[in-house]
């Protein structure tokens, strides 16, 4: 049996999520408890975890061996470590890296690693709701809206500015809660909100959704490896490992999800976006906003 502590390429989520095909019905909805409050949910007494799901104690330990794990004991240690890592400050994260640094020069250990991220988040992206969330957003009859945090602000922007050439419809939510009600003010039921959210998850943003699910809007969610509190409320979730030889987490792997969904939102409405861009460039050129050489 694989011992878990040596396969930290995935997460216990995103186990869970990959052997759900392979549960019997009682597993199954063990996973639904646990996913409920991600990580803590796993933290209890194995009694207490039973209880919650409404399944037996063999249950749960025939569950956590299906996922690789000697048993509930291990389990559990896997998700502490999970849940140090979610929470660390951008110090202790450093700090903890810094330890097991290999004697490499940081150009190749930070490249190794994003790579690693890549290849690990797109094996496990479900090509299915990313096409969704491709759909949603090519469909002008919605109104979309696009909010970000504190660093994931920058991820927002990008997504809003090429949106705004696709299609119109298009709100930058803006990040102080007092301004929602104004951003949210026309929001309609179907409308489609698109979130960034890694961890250290900001209570202010899991509030809008809220507000935003009350309005009926749809919630495409883009969070780490770890998984938003916001994901629960959430139409199609897109995750990415973030991790990195860094005090900060990395945005590559979210940029790169997010610069693949605008290349399939422009393919959905090409005639329309082809058409926006033109005018964009008459407008450039009548204001002379870019240099041109001759």
């Amino acid at each position: 049996m694989q011992e878990p502590h040596q396969d930290q390429a995935q997460t216990i989520a995103e186990r869970l999520n990959a052997a759900y095909g392979d549960l019997t019905r009682a597993e199954r909805q063990l996973a639904g408890s646990l996913l409920e409050n991600y990580p803590v949910s796993g933290l209890s007494s194995i009694t207490a975890v039973a209880r919650k799901a409404q399944v037996s104690t063999p249950t749960v330990v025939r569950m956590v061996q299906k996922l690789g794990f000697r048993g509930f004991p291990e389990f559990q240690a896997e998700l502490r470590r999970e849940l140090e890592e979610k929470i660390s400050s951008p110090i202790a994260k450093h700090e903890t890296w810094a330890a097991q640094a290999p004697d490499q020069h940081i150009l190749n250990r930070f490249t190794e690693a994003v790579i690693g991220n890549i290849r690990q988040s797109l094996a496990q992206v479900d090509t299915a709701s990313f096409d969704a969330v491709a759909d949603l957003l090519a469909d002008t009859e919605a109104a979309a809206y696009v909010v970000g945090g504190r660093i994931t602000h920058a991820l927002a922007d990008y997504l809003f500015l090429h949106l705004q050439v696709m299609r119109p419809g298009v709100t930058l939510v803006r990040s102080l809660s007092n301004a929602w009600p104004h951003d949210l003010l026309n929001m309609r039921a179907g409308d489609v909100l698109v979130v960034f959210d890694v961890r250290r998850y900001e209570n202010a943003t899991l509030k809008l959704v809220r507000m935003a699910r009350e309005r009926g809007a749809r919630v495409v969610l883009f969070t780490d490896q770890w998984g938003s509190p916001v994901a629960a409320h959430a139409d199609h979730v897109l995750s990415s490992r973030i991790a990195v030889p860094s005090a900060w987490d990395s945005n590559v792997v979210p940029m790169l999800l997010l610069e693949i969904l605008l290349a399939a939102v422009q393919e959905r409405t090409w005639e329309q976006t082809r058409a926006r861009m033109e005018r964009l460039e008459e407008m450039f050129d009548s204001t002379r906003f870019f240099r041109k050489f001759t």
